[in-house]
């Protein structure tokens, strides 16, 4: 589904080229945050803690 989802995205940055201007701009503003990177990595790494988290009750 993410690639799914990442082809789209990336296939209407390349076909309309000013997309691709303010997905960059959106994607460096956010990158300038710390609060915004720390709640990115917790939303990616959250599955793969509460597996481990799953695994010690097991």
């Amino acid at each position: 589904m993410m690639r799914f989802l990442f082809g789209i995205v990336l296939a209407l940055m390349v076909a309309v080229p000013p997309l691709f201007d303010i997905a960059l701009a959106c994607t460096m503003l956010a990158a300038s945050q710390p609060p915004v990177l720390a709640f990115a990595a917790g939303v990616l790494a959250w599955p793969r803690i509460v597996r481990r988290i799953r695994r010690w009750a097991a």
